[in-house]
């Protein structure tokens, strides 16, 4: 799939990874790129249609995807991150409502759309999806659920044409980790890095060094019975 003449829907689009994938949909030619946001957002690209969308709510998604005619690729990137050690279900609950259920419930209502176009759904996901991260298990436990919901998809939407990408990336500066003293890729290098995944047809996008390192040098099963 290339990029170009392609209509491209991206939640979370006001911030970060978001705002980068946006930009970076215009950059390869995309012919209309909606921006979902939870409030209004102004961007003074032709191109991009502006879309109000908290994906936690069934009314804005509905009139979301009222609103788009066709649809050749969704990217599920909003998300949420909030520290906490698995002592509050509250907290368990705010993240799967948004980075499972959101997730799901949007990539449901612009389902019809993408089968037509025999498009492409791509979930930004995170290597804590792999292996936790010790600050945060509750995001870590949603993470892991978005990226096996995207595998049951890829599997059962298969017959339909319709691909459908995981995205495993590391840490990235943006708002949600500006506190944390690590490492960080930029947006915009994670953004190229999707999108060159897309096109290259890679079902899981890798697109930072970190998460690529982290998972190909997991120890074998052998070193782990003697360690």
């Amino acid at each position: 799939m290339t990029i170009a003449g392609k209509t491209v829907l991206v939640t979370g689009a006001s911030r970060g990874i978001g705002r980068a994938l946006v930009e970076e949909a215009l950059a390869r030619g995309a012919a209309r790129v909606y921006a979902g946001t939870r409030r209004p957002l102004e961007h003074p690209g032709a191109r991009v249609t502006p879309l109000i969308l908290d994906i936690t709510s069934p009314e804005q998604i509905r009139e979301a995807a009222g609103q788009v005619q066709s649809l050749d690729i969704l990217i599920n990137n909003a998300g949420v991150f909030l520290f906490d050690d698995l002592s509050d279900r509250a907290a368990l609950e705010r993240h799967l409502a948004v980075n499972l259920y959101g997730t799901y419930d949007v990539t449901q209502a612009f389902l019809p759309a993408l089968t037509r176009s025999r498009g492409a759904i791509v979930t930004i996901g995170s290597v804590a999806a792999l292996a936790p991260i010790p600050l945060t298990p509750a995001y870590s436990l949603s993470k892991a659920a978005a990226f096996n919901l995207a595998q049951s998809l890829r599997i059962l939407l298969a017959r339909r044409g319709v691909r459908v990408h995981s995205v495993l990336s590391g840490p990235v500066d943006t708002d949600m980790v500006r506190d944390l003293d690590i490492p960080k890729s930029s947006p915009e290098s994670v953004a190229r890095a999707i999108f060159d995944g897309i096109e290259d047809g890679e079902e899981d996008i890798f697109p930072d060094p970190f998460p690529r390192c982290s998972w190909t040098r997991r120890p074998s099963p052998s070193k782990d019975r003697e360690g």
